[in-house]
């Protein structure tokens, strides 16, 4: 059997993989050698693909166990196939689709959950003539540069990740923005998190996070800004301009991405995802963790003067 054609499309992430069709049933050695290919290469597309659903689901299943959406509205998801998530900008029944303006922020997908995503596979169906691209960043690069004095802060920092950080989320149906936020109550994960196969350190942070614990709002958001700064840098950015049947993988364990809205909202852009489950519960539910309140800091401040 002939090995398939991984060629590099970027410093930091990304590889095209050719020599594949993923309508056919992957064999052991054609599965390894994309597994290996996505840790090396943290973001893989495989251009010209036309799948079905059913297709897709059992390309998605050999990677890992399928996410089964219970964090998303009902209605965002193919009918019949619950296992896929439908990112569409269509009106469904004369409303906007509930994922209509989805990822429009720098996120972890499913960060706002116990159980971040371990990975996704996403099919483009229909896209805008021009633009609509996205965009997927190094967090073990981002991790890996910075200071000493940073990277020593951050070890056991954790931070409050928030579904209603979510970019436009107020702009959505207002059933299904209610629904999430019932699905999803502000969850706490640690900053740094290990990849459980390649064993390297990475940041978990991106637009999603409302605050880190023991920090006030403003030390807290001045940090964000940094290292989310820090994070989408350039030089750790892959940029994907997408072609109608690409299928795209990438692994949510170590990085973070955007989906831009560079393109006309009238024009059609509909992508079927598969999420893969992480493999273990890194969160817990956010209770009780208020940040350091600025006045009362002062006043005990004050108080031993």
């Amino acid at each position: 059997m002939n090995s398939l054609e991984i060629t590099p499309l970027g410093f930091a992430a990304g590889a095209e993989i050719r020599g594949i069709d993923l309508r056919k049933p992957l064999t052991n050695a054609q599965h390894e050698e994309i597994n290996k290919a996505w840790l090396e290469h943290i973001v893989l597309v495989f251009p010209e693909q036309d799948l079905t659903p059913e297709e897709q689901i059992a390309f998605s299943r050999r990677f890992g166990v399928l996410d089964n959406h219970e964090s998303q509205a009902p209605s965002t998801l193919h009918p019949d196939h619950r296992e896929i998530l439908v990112l569409s900008n269509k009106t469904v029944g004369g409303k906007k689709s509930g994922t209509y303006n989805s990822g429009r922020n720098w996120h972890t997908d499913l960060s706002y959950t116990s159980r971040p995503a371990k990975g996704a596979i996403l099919h483009c169906k229909e896209k805008p003539p021009v633009g609509g691209d996205t965009m997927w960043a190094n967090l073990y690069l981002a991790l890996e540069t910075l200071t000493p004095p940073i990277r020593a802060l951050l070890e056991n920092l954790e931070a409050v990740h928030d579904v209603s950080m979510v970019r436009g989320i107020e702009q959505r149906d207002p059933t299904v923005v209610a629904e999430m936020k019932r699905r999803n109550p502000p969850i706490i994960h640690p900053v740094v998190r290990t990849h459980p196969e390649t064993g390297r350190k990475s940041l978990l942070v991106n637009q999603r996070i409302r605050r880190f614990l023991g920090m006030s709002d403003d030390e807290s958001q001045s940090l964000l800004a940094m290292l989310n700064a820090h994070a989408t840098s350039p030089e750790f950015v892959y940029r994907h301009r997408w072609s109608l049947g690409d299928v795209v993988m990438w692994d949510n364990r170590c990085s973070c991405h955007v989906a831009l809205g560079d393109f006309d909202q009238t024009k059609p852009r509909v992508m079927y995802r598969c999420s893969l489950e992480g493999e273990v519960e890194s969160g817990r539910i956010a209770e009780n963790v208020a940040g350091a309140d600025r006045e009362s800091m002062l006043q005990a401040v004050a108080a031993v003067s």
